[in-house]
């Protein structure tokens, strides 16, 4: 069975990461999730931990679904994890720019290829970035994230 790898910062994860998780499971078999951070640059609205319990929870059941945190470079977490490929989502030709790019310098570094897959119509237009600020202002996004991140998102926001 091959292993991939899907990098991001998941902050907070919602259901076009989702989407892709399962995309990739469905494909190849077995998936890491991994949480990148950099530990010298502060931000991010949920911890690394919150994150990893709302990930854990939002995908308990899906068999052959492996999270994981990791710092530094996706390929070294790639290395580290002894994945076949990296996975990443393309929502729209600016994902493909920006991640066409990505992968070139990574197979050139490291000899690791990363795979695309398309995400469902009604899931292109998420972000994490939008999500924490609709929930910030008192919005409801849990038709967008998993109950876990609704969750969560209600307790930094409380109304």
């Amino acid at each position: 069975m091959t292993s991939v790898l899907y990098p991001g910062s998941f902050d907070p994860i919602h259901l076009g990461h989702v989407d892709v998780i399962e995309q990739a499971l469905e494909l190849f078999g077995n998936v890491v999730v991994v949480t990148m951070h950099n530990p010298d640059k502060p931000g991010g609205l949920f911890t690394i931990d919150e994150r990893l319990a709302m990930m854990k929870t939002a995908l308990d059941g899906l068999d052959g679904v492996r999270i994981e945190q990791a710092s530094g470079l996706a390929i070294d977490a790639a290395k580290q994890f002894e994945v076949d490929f990296i996975v990443k989502g393309l929502r729209n030709a600016g994902d493909f720019e920006i991640e066409q790019q990505m992968a070139h310098t990574n197979y050139s570094v490291s000899g690791v290829r990363t795979v695309y897959v398309a995400c469902r119509p009604d899931r292109v237009f998420l972000s994490s970035r939008f999500i924490r600020e609709i929930a910030q202002y008192g919005g409801d996004v849990s038709h967008l994230v998993p109950a876990a991140v609704a969750d969560g998102l209600a307790r930094k926001f409380p109304t």
